[in-house]
């Protein structure tokens, strides 16, 4: 049985709510949000989350999935305008042993650019050259609490990248 973390209240059915100020929204759907990861570990970090309180990809429906992936190819075009990274890095994780921090299904979408201070995620991800960590070295946690103040953004940042993000969205056929 997947092990889920335990917050509560769920920090991203808050932000939902409007009781997190550093919450900053990219786009709307029924079934889907996306926002701004508050960590910047790459600028433009993006998470999309369902509306829906479920915990792990397990947990969605046919509706929510599609809306998920729908979201997240929008996001990451709008990213790859924005920022014109050199990758896309998209994961999501189903409980804590996979590294899920937060009991509420969110899919990452991240742009990558080389000399990034990525450092906190799954550790499998930073196991090519220049990603931070060398193959076949194990992840220590130790500088994760300093690495995430480093990279905790200001409402006042998030909302700008937000808007730029938002800005190279493309627009929905009417």
């Amino acid at each position: 049985m997947i092990q889920l973390p335990v917050k509560d209240p769920c920090d991203l059915c808050e932000g939902m709510a409007g009781r997190e100020e550093r919450w900053a929204i990219i786009e709307e759907g029924e079934h889907a949000l996306t926002v701004i990861n508050p960590w910047q570990f790459e600028v433009g970090q993006c998470c999309v989350i369902t509306r829906r309180h479920v915990a792990t990809l397990l947990d969605l429906s046919q509706p929510e999935c599609v809306a998920i992936m729908v979201a997240a190819q929008r996001v990451a075009a709008a990213l790859v305008k924005a920022y014109n990274p050199l990758g896309i890095l998209t994961f999501q994780n189903n409980g804590v042993y996979s590294g899920q921090e937060t009991p509420h299904f969110h899919f990452h979408v991240v742009p990558r650019q080389e000399g990034s201070d990525w450092g906190i995620g799954p550790p499998q991800l930073a196991t090519f050259e220049g990603a931070g960590r060398r193959k076949g070295t194990s992840h220590d946690p130790s500088g994760d609490a300093q690495r995430r103040a480093r990279v905790q953004a200001s409402a006042r940042q998030l909302a700008e990248t937000a808007d730029r993000i938002r800005a190279n969205l493309q627009r929905s056929p009417s």
